[in-house]
């Protein structure tokens, strides 16, 4: 009864120690556990710890589409109509923005918008409120300055032959 259980502890201190490793080297971004004499100058034992390496796999190459590819090429009128369409969303949004642009100067009041209920008892409340309006004023002015950027982009739409 006593060595049914010794014969498993013995068993897994046979595997451990069989899976214990060496000396092992640190050759530049390469481990080993044996060094050539050219490579003792250049590489440095490892104390402690065990070093798992997954072995180099070479990833597939990249394949670059070309436009020698058949099928590849958009045809001119599929690709003014996406323009157009590019063209129509943008001014789109332009529009938008500028609305809200006038909203928020209108509720900014040139930096003295009117209080509300809550803040006229208490100051902080009403300078947050200013300070986001003007803050949110900043950003929709980056984001008109943005899209006015990528219609400047976009290719002018033009008569079709």
């Amino acid at each position: 009864m006593k060595y049914a259980l010794l014969i498993p502890l013995v068993a897994t201190l046979f595997v451990a120690n069989g899976h214990a490793q060496g000396r092992i080297y640190r050759c530049g971004n390469e481990y080993t556990n044996t060094i050539s004499e050219s490579q003792k100058g250049r590489c440095k034992l490892l104390d402690g710890g065990n070093v798992t390496v997954v072995q180099n796999q070479r990833p597939a190459p990249l394949r670059v589409a070309s436009a020698a590819q058949a099928g590849s090429r958009i045809d001119t009128p599929e690709q003014r109509s996406r323009d157009s369409d590019a063209r129509l969303i943008l001014e789109s949004e332009l529009r938008k923005a500028e609305l809200r642009r006038e909203e928020l100067l209108k509720d900014y009041n040139n930096g003295e918008p009117e209080k509300l209920g809550p803040e006229t008892r208490n100051h902080q409340k009403y300078l947050d409120r200013v300070a986001e309006l003007k803050a949110n004023i900043e950003r929709n002015d980056s984001d008109i300055a943005g899209i006015r950027r990528e219609l400047g982009r976009v290719s002018t739409p033009t008569a079709s032959k």
